[in-house]
């Protein structure tokens, strides 16, 4: 058989596992390195392609319909400079709109403001896992100081948390009213 129809190590191992169906095909992509492409990374199935991209994408997460009541940080942000002055009417409507409604956001617990790692009844929640967005020099809109309303607690993890609960517009200032530390709070009655 000439080189160029020989089947690469893929294919073959495409072939073996073909009868298991995705499964299969996942499986050959983690047994076999050339099934990788050129970036490392394994290849995705068509049928997640589109929901992966849209997860990576910003811009597609806002478009994403929601369920009722669900929200991201994108919905919370709104114009200010960096290390600018907060004040109230920055806010838009839309922000106003959801001062003390229930509402779901997806999001981190900041590991520097946990001293536990179960029963947590206090806990920052911050966009991304990168610990750079609660402080000074940190952009306002991307914490939320969560409170475990009653008897509901939570548990440190590293990765995303859903949490629910009553979302508030509520002023956190530094001592000698250097500035704001954060805007937002919850009074969660759900961490998963």
């Amino acid at each position: 058989m000439p080189a160029s129809h020989t089947p690469t190590a893929a294919a073959r191992s495409s072939r073996v596992f073909a009868g298991i169906g995705l499964a299969g095909s996942l499986l050959a992509s983690l047994l076999v390195p050339s099934a990788f492409a050129q970036d490392g990374r394994r290849p995705v199935p068509a049928e997640y392609q589109q929901s992966a991209a849209a997860e990576d994408d910003p811009r597609a997460q806002r478009r994403m319909p929601q369920r009722k009541g669900e929200i991201t940080f994108d919905n919370l942000k709104f114009d200010i400079e960096k290390d600018g002055k907060f004040e109230r009417e920055m806010l838009t409507k839309e922000i106003e709109k959801l001062n003390n409604q229930t509402i779901q956001i997806r999001g981190f617990i900041l590991p520097a403001s946990v001293m536990q790692m179960k029963n947590i009844k206090k806990f920052v929640l911050v966009r991304d896992n990168q610990e750079c967005c609660f402080g000074p020099g940190a952009a306002l809109y991307d914490c939320i100081i969560v409170q475990m309303k009653g008897e509901a607690t939570a548990e440190f993890t590293t990765r995303p948390v859903a949490v629910k609960g009553k979302f508030k517009i509520k002023e956190f200032k530094y001592p000698g009213d250097e500035g704001h530390y954060a805007i937002y709070e919850m009074e969660a009655t759900a961490v998963e």
